[in-house]
């Protein structure tokens, strides 16, 4: 068999146009990191009835210094040293091969099938509060010609397909949008933090008071909100697939993730302190609290404010999300793990307009169904992901001790480990309290999902793949990874 002719190795401007009015600047890059990450209050009601209002406190604030600001450094260097298209993905192929690199990008890519599929069902369940036919259970169709639709599903995909327009317009066209996203949603929130914090000062009120819910242990408490938690936090790393349609993406993107972590740490402690001076009693506290709260405080025009802010934050969580991990598919594709067609740029705005489309595609189909409780399942397989980039971290310092790295995690080995080993206790802690306290019924799931990786890959080695050449992995014109194999 003759050999397969060599893969053009793409640049940045294989991607973007070389305009730099396309490009993804600091202060939209910082808006749509606040969306791939946070997206605003919304989703954390829960922590407060299932850990107490003490412990969740105590939880959005430590989880950013031993959870966030460890993945932030770990991403940051990583980030800056090997700032390609693909970002995680081809961190992990040069640390640890390709096997493993394909471990990262399909973890990374399969919780979203789940993760996305959120926002629009979020979305239409906002949307019932005022127009019942948007709801899951409404049953109410749609006409359009001899075909009949789920009003529900046709709100979601009124909400998936132009985001999907404006994801394919490209990564300055989404930052730009999510800056007035995020202006929009927290606007609401600021005011009710300016009522409810004098509120809570002026009453004497205690909000870390009770610690956590009577007749359950603080181990149990920690627990039952720690992967709300985590969820509410993951994401650093999102946006390093698009480093290859970023504005100097060396310096930005660290600066982008260390102004971040403060401002969403921020944008969750706040609201709930505030909230916890409502007339909504903790134990009440769960999807759509805020909207109370916001009621309680100013009556039926904040509580719309906050409604509608949740609107907003799912639009943009769905555009920013869309946006990094839509590069995922392209470069597996490039690698030869999926079709050659998915490699495709638009001829005018030079996006992976295909990639972006099939992701889209599978959303629109998971909304079919609600998968908003499948939480732990989405956030232990990122998890997995993560530690592959803690792990590829380590390696990557031992490997390449002298690739230049324009933000270096300082303090040598001793920090290099401590960074890394706090957020995978974390981890490890959340999945012994799964297991704990519901059995293998807590966990069967996620290791379902992980399996999958390694059963496709040698799947799509021989079927898909074949004896396509896996790329090099380049920075600044040298190669720092390169397949040893024959594809």
């Amino acid at each position: 068999m003759s050999a397969a002719p060599p893969v053009p190795q793409l640049t940045a401007s294989d991607i973007v146009s070389a305009t730099a009015k396309r490009q993804l600047r600091l202060v939209p890059l910082i808006g749509v990191m606040f969306f791939t990450v946070s997206g605003g209050a919304y989703g954390l009601e829960d922590m407060i009835s299932l850990s107490g209002p003490g412990l969740a406190i105590l939880l959005l604030l430590l989880l950013p210094i031993f959870y966030s600001l460890p993945s932030a450094l770990v991403v940051a260097e990583l980030g800056a040293a090997i700032p390609v298209e693909g970002g995680y993905y081809q961190w992990v192929k040069a640390g640890m091969g390709r096997f493993w690199g394909y471990q990262e990008a399909f973890w990374s890519w399969l919780t979203t099938w789940v993760d996305m599929a959120i926002y629009p069902v979020l979305f239409a369940e906002f949307l019932a509060v005022y127009w019942a036919p948007a709801g899951a259970g409404a049953n109410t169709l749609f006409t359009l010609g001899p075909v009949e639709f789920d009003v529900h599903w046709v709100v979601c995909l009124a909400v998936i397909w132009p985001l999907t327009y404006l994801n394919i317009r490209g990564a300055r066209t989404v930052g730009d949008s999510s800056l007035i996203f995020m202006a929009i949603l927290l606007i609401p929130f600021i005011i009710l933090v300016a009522i409810g914090l004098p509120k809570l000062l002026a009453e004497g009120i205690n909000p870390l008071v009770p610690l956590h819910p009577p007749g359950v242990t603080v181990a149990s408490a920690v627990g039952a909100g720690l992967w709300i938690g985590m969820w509410n936090y993951l994401g650093w790393d999102g946006l390093s697939t698009v480093a290859g349609e970023m504005e100097r993406p060396r310096r930005n993107f660290p600066l982008a993730l260390f102004i971040s972590i403060p401002l969403v740490t921020a944008c969750y402690v706040l609201p709930v302190v505030a909230g916890l001076a409502s007339g909504v009693p903790w134990e009440e506290w769960t999807a759509g609290t805020f909207s109370l709260v916001g009621y309680d405080f100013g009556g039926e025009w904040l509580k719309a404010m906050i409604t509608f802010g949740g609107f907003i934050s799912m639009i943009g969580l769905f555009s920013g999300l869309l946006l990094s991990v839509s590069r995922i598919p392209y470069v597996m594709a490039r690698d030869g793990y999926l079709p050659a067609f998915m490699t495709r740029l638009h001829p005018r705005f030079g996006t992976p307009w295909i990639s972006i489309v099939i992701c889209s595609v599978i959303y629109s189909l998971f909304c079919l169904n609600a998968f908003v409780d499948l939480v732990i399942i989405d956030v232990a397989v990122y998890s997995f992901a993560l530690i592959l980039q803690f792990i590829t971290f380590l390696i990557l310092r031992w490997k390449l001790p002298n690739i230049v790295r324009p933000f270096r995690v300082p303090g040598g080995w001793p920090v290099a480990i401590a960074v890394v080993s706090f957020p995978i206790a974390i981890i490890c802690f959340a999945i012994y309290k799964s297991y704990d306290d519901g059995g293998i019924e807590a966990i069967w799931k996620p290791a379902v999902a992980l399996a999958l990786g390694p059963i496709t890959f040698p799947i799509l080695l021989k079927f898909v793949k074949k004896d396509k050449p896996t790329e090099d992995v380049v920075v600044d014109g040298e190669v720092i990874w390169r397949h040893r194999g024959t594809a």
